[in-house]
């Protein structure tokens, strides 16, 4: 994912996480914050310790990361979100991982309206 659709700093994730609205899924819990300083949409990927070992943390990062890939030119510009990564993410496939991401758009209603 390119520089700019990221959030990196600390400071972004403990707003977004504070002030954001969160939507959970089985496989992933999206928070979302609208935000009138960034022209593009930026995304934080995170899985906590509860996801599993080390490995299996960075594999569900990896797997989110692409299944979000074709979401980041359809997204209504000014939001950070976050995707946290649930223990179930670890045995998931890329398409089960593509349906609740889409699940999770759609609730929050990021998608532009001609495509929701």
């Amino acid at each position: 994912m390119q520089r700019k659709f990221r959030l990196t700093r600390s400071e972004d994730f403990k707003r977004v996480r504070r002030t954001g609205k969160s939507y959970a899924h089985p496989l992933v819990v999206l928070v979302v914050q609208a935000c009138d300083m960034s022209t593009n949409v930026r995304v934080g990927v995170a899985a906590g310790k509860t996801t599993g070992s080390a490995v299996h943390r960075n594999r569900a990062k990896r797997l989110l990361r692409e299944a979000l890939r074709p979401y980041l030119s359809l997204f209504a510009s000014g939001f950070d979100l976050i995707l946290i990564a649930r223990p179930p993410l670890v045995k998931a496939t890329l398409q089960d991982t593509r349906a609740a991401l889409d699940a999770l758009f759609r609730r929050a209603k990021i998608l532009p309206a001609d495509e929701s």
